[in-house]
């Protein structure tokens, strides 16, 4: 087998010349022919991505201060659109955040900006987050394709056009990048696309309307799930990714799917979280909201964390989804929330980020912005990051918070 340099090179020459090209999309009939388990000199999981990686837990090993100031601040987003939310992925000391304006950047902790790259063209930019591998950024646009940039220089190493657009965040496992697609149509995909070549090892046009939720990855239970906006959860078995099951509810599933103790937990506009069996898609256990859930759920100490439209913030039992308590907001919180060993972090309409006790359901600090904050929050060793969507007459920031 060649060395992992060798390889990267020789992989259709992608990591080497900027392709910009797109390659052709299988059919979903061709799946066959992709083994995803396939040896590979290429990274097996992601060094950072959105939600933690393949189950999309939100959970984060790493203690939040008892109190917070902002260090410093950064424009990143320009439109009004709700699903920009622009979450932080930490890589050494920097962050790596992409915008509704189309602009991926790599920041210092001193709030330079290392490089700005950017997608073509298109009205509503980058609304997912990058994940990182082989020494690559990974993300989907609403331009409808996958890119690949150098993590070092920012340089666009291929484009791969997917579709009409791209609302969801990569999930990176062993080579490959797997990403929800959205159509005009309206309908939907999701499809492996290669980590050197940008080629498309596997498309299924599964979903009936634009799935912008992000997939979870199961590999202990052996399955790949998303959910669309035609209220319907799809489940693929993996590796064989053939079709499992489906499950609908009665509104459009906007937020990302977490997978855990063999269940895939997911919020609806109908109102509802559900958990499911990721066996065969029944229904364990559902909650109800008095409005929309979009929040993505972090999953932790035995309880699921979610926020909904209703403007408040909910800690489940993740085993029956008993209430245990809730935290009121003033604002929306459609952002996906982050759990910590004692803390659950959580942003809201209200231009407020907030630390509430992962026990107890308390406020420990909120941290107050100058817009909407939508992103999920990025705890570091040193640091809390988040950003929000811009409003009207001011754009949204990118937020560095940190002991104080």
């Amino acid at each position: 087998m060649p060395t992992r340099r060798q390889w990267l090179r020789r992989a259709g020459g992608a990591f080497g010349v900027g392709l910009a090209g797109c390659a052709a999309a299988p059919r979903a009939a061709d799946r066959s022919a992709f083994d995803p388990l396939a040896p590979t000199p290429l990274d097996e999981r992601a060094v950072t991505a959105f939600r933690g990686g393949l189950h999309n837990r939100g959970y984060v090993d790493v203690a939040v201060p008892s109190a917070v100031r902002v260090d410093w601040s950064l424009p990143v987003n320009r439109g009004e659109h709700t699903a920009a939310k622009s979450t932080p992925v930490a890589i050494g000391g920097d962050v790596v955040v992409a915008g509704d304006t189309g602009e991926l950047r790599r920041v210092g902790s001193d709030g330079e900006t290392r490089w700005t790259a950017r997608v073509e063209p298109t009205t509503r930019g980058i609304h997912g987050t990058p994940a990182v591998a082989n020494g690559h950024v990974y993300v989907g646009a609403y331009d409808g394709a996958l890119y690949a940039f150098d993590l070092a220089t920012g340089d666009r190493r291929w484009r791969t056009k997917l579709g009409d657009a791209i609302g969801s965040s990569p999930v990176y496992y062993n080579g490959h990048c797997y990403i929800a697609v959205e159509y005009a149509e309206p309908s939907g995909s999701v499809a492996a696309v290669h980590a050197a070549s940008g080629e498309v090892r596997w498309i299924d046009h599964w979903p009936t309307d634009h799935p912008h939720s992000t997939l979870a990855l199961a590999r202990d239970t052996g399955r790949l799930v998303v959910g669309a906006n035609d209220g319907t959860c799809y489940a693929w078995s993996f590796p064989g990714l053939e079709r499992a099951w489906t499950f609908e509810t009665s509104g459009a599933i906007k937020g990302p799917v977490a997978v855990v103790d063999g269940l895939a937990v997911f919020g609806s506009w109908d109102h509802r979280v559900y958990a499911l069996s990721l066996a065969d898609g029944s229904e364990v256990w559902s909650f109800a909201a008095d409005a929309d859930v979009m929040s993505g759920p972090a999953v932790a100490h035995g309880r699921v964390y979610v926020g909904s439209h209703d403007t408040r913030l909910y800690a489940l039992d993740a085993a029956t989804g008993r209430e245990r308590w809730r935290f009121d907001t003033d604002g929306w919180l459609i952002g996906s929330v982050t759990a910590t060993p004692d803390h659950v972090l959580v942003g809201s309409y209200d231009a407020r980020l907030y630390a509430v006790d992962a026990a107890s359901g308390e406020e420990t600090w909120r941290a107050t912005g100058r817009g909407q904050a939508t992103s999920a929050a990025l705890v570091t060793d040193d640091a809390v990051y988040y950003a929000e969507r811009a409003t009207e007459d001011r754009a949204g920031n990118l937020y560095r918070l940190v002991s104080g």
